[in-house]
């Protein structure tokens, strides 16, 4: 199965994305340093280009990619469109907007 079905708050949802879409929950940003440097919140308001695809479409393109629900990617900064579903930030990236996989 190539969409996401996930709990949000206790209520069961289901995000299907269309075409050469895939669903990416962005991964959380990073308040220190490897070095154990604590970064300033004004770093941190940059948004993280990582994150975690939830979801994939069926279209030719993304299916080109060879993607798995639960890999991680690199997406471009402006690409997308960003939604919230309770209280949880999801984007939906046109295949063009993956960039790598995080391996």
């Amino acid at each position: 199965m190539r969409q996401a079905q996930k709990l949000f708050n206790g209520v069961n949802m289901k995000l299907k994305p269309l075409g050469d879409r895939v669903i990416v929950k962005p991964l959380p940003k990073e308040e220190t340093t490897k070095a154990g440097i604590i970064l300033p919140e004004t770093v941190n308001k940059e948004s993280r280009q990582e994150g975690e695809i939830i979801a994939i479409g069926r279209g030719e393109k993304i299916v080109k990619l060879n993607l798995a629900i639960g890999q991680k990617v690199v997406f471009s900064e402006y690409g997308g469109s960003e939604i919230k579903i309770d209280g949880v930030e999801h984007k939906i990236l046109n295949h063009d907007d993956l960039l790598a996989v995080i391996e």
